[in-house]
Parts: C-alpha cells; sequence; structure tokens
C-alpha cells in the first residue's frame, strides 16, 4: 500500500466543498499538503474560493499560519473535473448525508485516482461498512470524522469498515497527527460511531430533563457548561474518574442509572423544532431567541473560542512521552 508520510509531496483531493469541505481543505493546506478540491455542485464552484481565502484568512489572523495567505492559497487547486484527482493519494468525501449522492460521487472518484489511493468520507451518520460497499476496493476505504471548524479542532475520528485495512487505518492514524489532531482509532463500525453516541445520550437525557419540567433550557446548558465543560478538554471522561477516586462510584451509578431516560422517542422540544422549521443560529429560530446581531455575535464568539482553545489543548495533550492512546471498543 501507499504509505507516504511527507505532507508537501502527498497530493490530497477533496470532493464536496460547503461549509465543512472548505474547512477541511483549510486545515491540509495548514498541515502542507498539495489540495485538489472539487466541486460538485455549482453553489460549490461560486462559493468555495471566497469561503476557503476567509477561512485562511482567520487562521492568519489567530496565528496558525506560517506565511502569507497566497502561500497557501498557491498549493490549492479547485476544479469541477474529477481527472484533478489522478495523482491524489487521498480523497475525501464531503458532501450531503444521501447515499444516492455519495455512491454516485464515488463511482467518479474511484473511476480516476489510482488504485492504491484511499477513500475517506466524513460522514457521522451512515455505517462506514455500508458506504464502503458502493466503492471498488472496499478494503482502502474509511471513516475519517473531522470537527467544525476543522483547521481549529484537535477532534478527528478515524472509523474503519467491515472490510477496511488495517493499514490504512494505521497510516492514517499517523499522518493524522501531523494535521495537529489527536485522533482516535475505532477498529469496528457501531452506529454513530464514538462521539455521536456519546452526545445523543447527553442530548436524551437533557430534553428528558427540560420535557418533564425539572430544569429551563438555560439551567440545563449552564449545568453542562460549567461543571462537564470545564474539564472535558483536559482529561476526557475515564480519566476524570480516575481523577476524583473510584470509589463511590459504584453506588451512585446504581443509584442514578435506574432514573435515566431510556426513550426511544424524539423528544416533544426537539420536534416542535423541526415542525417549525428551527436552524438556531442559521435563521433566528431555535432553542433560544435571536436577533441577527446576537448570532452573528454567537458566530464570532465561537470562532473565537475555537482558537483559544485549540491552543490551549496544545498543552495539555492526551499523549505522554510518546505514548498513543487508540480507543478500541470491545467486541
Amino acid at each position: 500500500m501507499n504509505n507516504k508520510t511527507d505532507l508537501r509531496s502527498m497530493e490530497v483531493g477533496v470532493v464536496g466543498l460547503g461549509l465543512m469541505g472548505s474547512s477541511i481543505v483549510v486545515s491540509l493546506l495548514l498541515a502542507g499538503h498539495p489540495v485538489k478540491a472539487i466541486a460538485p455542485i455549482p453553489e460549490d464552484m461560486e462559493l468555495a474560493a471566497t469561503r476557503i481565502r476567509e477561512q485562511l484568512t482567520h487562521c492568519y489572523k489567530s496565528g496558525l499560519l506560517k506565511g502569507p495567505v497566497h502561500v497557501y492559497e498557491a498549493r490549492l487547486k479547485i476544479a469541477e473535473d474529477y481527472r484533478l484527482l489522478k495523482n491524489c493519494d487521498l480523497v475525501f468525501e464531503c458532501v450531503i448525508e444521501d447515499i444516492e449522492i455519495k455512491a454516485s460521487v464515488y463511482a467518479k472518484i474511484a473511476k480516476e485516482i489510482r488504485t492504491d489511493a484511499v477513500i475517506a468520507t466524513n460522514t457521522s451518520a451512515i455505517s462506514i461498512s455500508i458506504l464502503q460497499q458502493l466503492v471498488p476496493h472496499a478494503k482502502r476505504f474509511i471513516g475519517i470524522h473531522w470537527a467544525e471548524p476543522a483547521y481549529a479542532t484537535r477532534f478527528m475520528e478515524i472509523t474503519c469498515g467491515a472490510e477496511t485495512c488495517a493499514d490504512y487505518a494505521e497510516w492514517i492514524f499517523d499522518i493524522a497527527h501531523q494535521w495537529g489532531k489527536e485522533p482516535t482509532l475505532l477498529r469496528k463500525d457501531i452506529r454513530g460511531f464514538i462521539t455521536n453516541r456519546l452526545m445523543y445520550a447527553v442530548y436524551r437525557e437533557i430534553f428528558h430533563l427540560v420535557d418533564q419540567g425539572v430544569a429551563t433550557i438555560e439551567d440545563a446548558d449552564k449545568a453542562f457548561r460549567y461543571d462537564a465543560g470545564s474539564w472535558m478538554t483536559l482529561m476526557g471522561i475515564f480519566r476524570r474518574m480516575d481523577f476524583t477516586g473510584l470509589a463511590d462510584c459504584t453506588a451512585i451509578l446504581k443509584t442514578v442509572f435506574p432514573t435515566l431516560s431510556n426513550t426511544d422517542k424524539v423528544p416533544s422540544l426537539m420536534q416542535k423544532m423541526v415542525d417549525s422549521n428551527a436552524r438556531g443560529t442559521q435563521n433566528l429560530v431555535g432553542l433560544y431567541k435571536y436577533t441577527a446581531k446576537e448570532a452573528k455575535e454567537w458566530e464570532d464568539a465561537f470562532a473565537m473560542f475555537n482558537k483559544d482553545i485549540y491552543q490551549l489543548a496544545s498543552f495539555y495533550p492526551s499523549e505522554k512521552n510518546g505514548v498513543q492512546f487508540k480507543v478500541v471498543p470491545l467486541t
């Protein structure tokens, strides 16, 4: 298999240049890759260059670039023609979560790339084992789930499908560190992967508390933000339990677990949001009320916070003394 590790000589492709795809392009440019970006829809072609330039400018202002913006832009080519991918060692698919659309995109990618190139999907919802059946060589298909913004977060979830070759997963895991990530490697494909399963468990309980009138939306957010939010970037859940001591855990879990929600129904509050076409800060209709000014302030605050937390996390990496911690589920 291809085992390149010199990012400057490793061409990488990105297909789909919406907000997430553009953000991934920027992250790869920061790492040193020559990037070939494919715009599968006219809107991507119209907006991608401007969006990527704005994100690179934000990186420059945040101190994430080692040179001027134009140096990074020079390593980027944007086109609608999939033949641009012919020399890529790795191609990311970042289109919408529609299997038929993804299948069409994979066919176009596979037609142009080398036989040793890896195809990766940024999906957070569809099984990798299902998607890899849509490509000619399932063993070189893998899930690489980024967080937004890709260039200013350390999260990365690498997920193997049932037929993914472990060598490709290890290769991605190794070079992900050069992308500035602290990746997890999930060798067994499970619905929702790691991060979504954890967060949806929280979503279910927090909606339950609000639906039952136990807490307001504001208080539930404050409790999560100022307790869990104060330590999660540093240590994660299991290390937190070690840090606080394990003596009382059994008694607490026996007491609390039976009281937690185990519903499989969509919360009534969320259904109300869906029925009213709520999109939060995007259309000013959401769980909170927003003016256009407030929505912009939240967008700016999130950008600044991501810059600060990205830099802060670098002082407290999860890897100490060369030891790499990989998340491998029990079979």
